[in-house]
């Protein structure tokens, strides 16, 4: 019987993480390069599939940490696009940067190339993917980073945070075509001598 459950579990999370995923394909729309927008559907249900896999409650979107968000993105867009944190109390913050695409053409019977500068198309599950990386460098057992010194684990440990409730995002593209994401999360996560979950 117990085994039934577990079984049964497990099928309910795979079936969570595929419709997830089936949801995001479906409703992902073509964007334009400088469209500043961030599918907030996408982005959680992202985030709540890497939630199931450890078994820890959804989170749903919050417009006022979206809010929060859109302007710390505005505030790095005024520096280039640089990776700082904005330090908010209370709330966990996770940052993503593109480089632009640099593309090159050059006229018939010319040496010169001609070169330019595009947005990349990031889209939710690029950003939640990427840091989502930082998995394997999470011990359970020791709750440590156990990661190479450039590497960390603090992206992931926040998106899979039980206590985490709330997320909103947003970005900014870059006069160089660069690209800066930011999420906020509510009660922030990564509480020094705690468990993510």
């Amino acid at each position: 019987m117990q085994q039934q459950q577990t079984i049964s579990r497990r099928n309910q999370t795979a079936y969570a993480v595929l419709s997830a995923a089936l949801f995001c394909l479906i409703l992902a729309r073509p964007s334009a390069a400088q469209d500043n927008k961030i599918d907030a559907m996408c982005m959680v249900e992202e985030h709540n599939t890497l939630r199931a896999s450890v078994g820890v409650p959804e989170l749903h979107w919050s417009d006022a940490l979206a809010r929060q968000a859109a302007s710390w993105a505005a505030e790095l867009k005024k520096s280039g696009c640089g990776m700082q944190h904005s330090h908010a109390a209370r709330v966990g913050e996770n940052l993503y940067w593109a480089s632009p695409l640099k593309t090159g053409s050059r006229s018939k019977g010319k040496s010169t190339w001609k070169w330019s500068l595009t947005p990349q198309p990031i889209k939710e599950k690029t950003v939640v993917a990427a840091w989502a990386t930082e998995q394997p460098w999470y011990s359970r057992a020791s709750n440590t980073c156990d990661a190479p010194p450039s590497k960390t684990c603090g992206h992931y440990t926040q998106m899979v945070w039980e206590t985490t409730r709330e997320v909103g995002c947003a970005k900014a593209v870059c006069d160089d075509s660069s690209q800066v994401w930011v999420c906020n999360y509510a009660p922030a996560g990564n509480v020094i001598g705690q468990r993510p979950y």
